[in-house]
């Protein structure tokens, strides 16, 4: 996936946004995984309060949009108040019928990195407790199980537990400006 392109998204990209993000559902509903998310549950307004506040980062190869994740400062809901040391990693999907295998790896690798620019030690996200698998693929790349968040709120539903997951990132860089290509 050598021309696999990352930026930040803008207000043209509000329905790819929900396209990729109701496609990963259908994906995981596809294969049995209930309980994670569902099509029809977010729309562009959420998208539009993320970028508003925090980061939403969208990955193209060959002129489309395959994959996307939202990357926020602080996470309240989760993790509690915390000091300014980590980035927190939402919303990771990918076209499964459009990119290669190994692009989500390569999308969490490029959210690890932006944080680390903005000058942060720890890269943070929660997974749903009852999906294993995704909980494996985490750790496999490199997350440790760090606690767990009974009854977080979701956006267009009711409450759910998840795994606190974080890992630890090399020393940061200084920050860097206009080039956001992957």
């Amino acid at each position: 996936m050598n021309d696999l392109r990352l930026r930040p998204a803008t207000e043209t990209d509000l329905s790819t946004l929900v396209r990729l993000r109701d496609g990963a559902a259908r994906w995981m509903l596809a294969r049995g995984i209930t309980g994670q998310w569902r099509p029809g549950e977010l729309d562009e307004e959420h998208f539009r309060q993320v970028m508003a506040q925090d980061e939403v980062w969208l990955a193209e190869a060959e002129g489309r949009a395959i994959g996307a994740w939202e990357l926020w400062w602080e996470d309240e809901a989760a993790w509690g108040p915390q000091p300014p040391v980590a980035g927190y990693v939402h919303r990771l999907m990918v076209d499964r019928y459009a990119a290669a295998p190994g692009t989500g790896r390569l999308l969490l690798q490029a959210a690890e990195r932006r944080v680390a620019e903005a000058g942060r030690t720890r890269v943070r996200l929660d997974c749903l407790a009852g999906n294993a698998q995704l909980n494996a693929y985490y750790q496999d790349a490199g997350y440790r199980v760090v606690g767990h968040k009974e009854g977080k709120p979701q956006p267009g539903g009711a409450p759910k537990s998840f795994t606190l997951l974080e890992k630890e990132l090399p020393c940061p860089t200084a920050p860097r400006t206009a080039d956001h290509t992957g």
